[in-house]
């Protein structure tokens, strides 16, 4: 519930609005899972919360931690059975982030990423998105500072609970996470990303690319049979236009698929700022003020063939972007020991968890 819903439950319930307040502070900033622990409300009003309402709390099966520790995945169990992952990442410079999912499974198809090989269960609601990231605070007892919508799942073909998490997360009452430390991925829904836009918030989205022209696209990732490349770089523009804020085209790296340096030419030509709609870049004389392109080597897959090229065909593709005027980075991936990377996450229960509990 956001702060007013809250306020309004303390008037039902013959109290002063500011108890409200109180209950967001115990529940987003405190993790409290239970009335009773709310030791700063009358004891009397913490009764009749627990008659008339209840906090829902998402359940651990289990943690993993990577290799050198600074990775965990989470298993979490959902009140109807399903299950969903999350992973909580650690870094040197501070930052402590979550890569929380949007839906059971994914309905989108792209053919290198295990959360699809299963298909889409349903859609998670608002609570148990954002109660990853309050479950996460609670186990580890570090604050997260950023939050990235890249776990299980199209956020956007869940956009209005996805909407709703980035406003609790913002919210200075819960999380109180800035609004430009928070990442929304999505695989190009062309109408959403166009309703995005309007909403005006200076988050930051990731377009996952993965090929520059349609006839590999349509392969890779499905979606774009419906949406072309040309209709999702239009809404793209729009979106750029109407946020300021810079895009990120996520590309995953598959040897031999669409690595090689000719693809690589044919993506810079495709971003260049002269094909990219000069007029709608909100500042600067270069590509860097429109988009950016973070290129993620493949992490493996146990059931698909695809192969993670070798560094030197990474770099060799990065510097053919670079020499275009496209501002490229290789991401540094994480966790990709314990299936906790980028397109990993499948709900594992398999043997190696038998026994693990969460920290």
């Amino acid at each position: 519930m956001t702060l007013e819903e809250l306020e309004g439950i303390a008037q039902q319930l013959a109290e002063p609005p500011y108890r409200g307040r109180q209950i967001a502070h115990w529940i987003y900033q405190r993790g409290a899972v239970a009335f009773a622990a709310m030791t700063d409300l009358p004891q009397a009003f913490r009764a009749r919360l627990a008659e008339s309402a209840r906090i829902t709390a998402l359940s651990p099966v289990t943690a993993v931690r990577s290799d050198g520790g600074d990775t965990i995945k989470y298993l979490f169990s959902l009140a109807d059975g399903p299950t969903m992952e999350t992973v909580f990442m650690r870094y040197a410079d501070g930052r402590r982030s979550v890569c929380i999912s949007t839906q059971v499974g994914c309905g989108m198809g792209c053919t290198f990423c295990a959360t699809g090989l299963a298909g889409l269960t349903r859609n998670l609601t608002p609570a148990e998105i954002v109660d990853q990231v309050v479950a996460v605070q609670r186990l580890t007892g570090e604050r997260v500072t950023n939050v990235i919508f890249m776990g299980m799942g199209e956020p956007l073909a869940n956009y209005g609970p996805t909407l709703r998490t980035v406003q609790l997360l913002n919210a200075p009452y819960a999380a109180g996470i800035g609004m430009r430390h928070l990442t929304i991925s999505t695989v190009g829904l062309v109408q959403q990303i166009r309703r995005l836009a309007r909403e005006r918030l200076q988050l930051t989205l990731a377009v996952s690319l993965h090929a520059p022209t349609d006839e590999l696209r349509n392969e890779l990732v499905p979606i774009n049979r419906q949406w072309p490349i040309a209709d999702l770089l239009d809404a793209c523009r729009e979106y750029v236009s109407l946020t300021s804020r810079r895009i990120s085209f996520e590309y995953v790296l598959m040897e031999g698929v669409n690595d090689t340096v000719e693809l690589a030419a044919t993506l810079g030509s495709l971003l260049h700022p002269a094909r990219s709609g000069a007029g709608q870049r909100p500042s600067g004389p270069d590509a860097n003020a429109l988009w950016h392109v973070n290129l993620i080597p493949w992490n493996p897959v146990y059931g698909l063939q695809y192969r993670r090229p070798n560094p030197g065909r990474v770099e060799a593709f990065a510097n053919a972007l670079r020499r275009r005027g496209i501002s490229t980075t290789v991401r540094l991936e994480r966790g990709v020991e314990i299936d906790a990377a980028c397109g990993q996450l499948r709900r594992t229960h398999g043997p190696e968890f038998a026994g693990v509990r969460p920290p």
